[in-house]
């Protein structure tokens, strides 16, 4: 058979499919914020992919999408497990392009499209991807207990981006610091006070999702000094 005697098809393709709700919500936010920290979208393909040690994580992830994503096992060089959910859809990946994520986002991410209602939700979701808590008693003085809130990233854009935001909604100002090789990551911190007026607000609602482990250390880490946060 010649080729020109091949029948090329002049059909349109199938119309992409929309599997997540755009709308802005509490949770689509909070994924928003894990896949700003622990997600990879892939260049070529619409592959959107999430991966964390934390299997509760991926479950939470689905569930603000209103998604049944199977949660598999990623191995990396050492051996070293971690959960993964991946998805493709052509509509959702535009979207995340639209509000400022990127392929190869890590060191390049920037300040993102997030309704200013939302942000402490997003923020929430930044800080179970990327985000930590830590306390020590300060031998200086007696009784004295502090208590610290950070975020961190490649990017120094982003912190700075989240930092203002932090500032412009609570006053509070916070430090930057850097830490791993040749300062390549950069970590947002705030003491005390101003952890707790963070803290409060990113988990404003008794029932917003949240990982579980992370939630626990705070309510602990604030039971000390006689505080705590929206309760489960």
């Amino acid at each position: 058979m010649h080729w020109r005697d091949l029948k090329v098809s002049t059909q349109p393709g199938p119309k992409p499919r929309k599997i997540v709700d755009e709308t802005w919500s509490a949770n689509l936010a909070y994924a928003i914020g894990l896949l700003a920290t622990d997600g990879c979208m892939s260049r070529y393909t619409n592959l959107i992919d999430l991966t964390s040690k934390d299997k509760e994580q991926l479950k939470n992830f689905s569930k603000c999408l209103g998604l049944n994503l199977f949660i598999g096992k990623k191995y990396n060089g050492r051996g070293q497990m971690s959960f993964r959910v991946q998805f493709k859809n052509v509509i959702f990946y535009e979207f995340l392009l639209r509000i400022g994520l990127t392929p190869a986002k890590s060191k390049t991410l920037g300040a993102l499209k997030i309704p200013k209602r939302y942000f402490f939700d997003f923020l929430r979701g930044v800080f179970d991807g990327d985000g930590s808590t830590y306390s020590y008693w300060d031998k200086r003085w007696k009784a004295s207990f502090m208590f610290y809130l950070g975020f961190a990233s490649a990017s120094r854009t982003f912190v700075d981006w989240i930092r203002e935001n932090i500032r412009y909604r609570l006053g509070v100002h916070g430090h930057v610091t850097t830490a791993g090789y040749s300062g390549s990551c950069y970590n947002l911190k705030y003491a005390k006070g101003d952890s707790l007026k963070i803290l409060r607000r990113m988990y404003h609602s008794p029932n917003s999702i949240r990982l579980r482990r992370k939630y626990l250390k705070i309510q602990r880490m604030l039971a000390i000094v006689g505080e705590s946060i929206g309760k489960t």
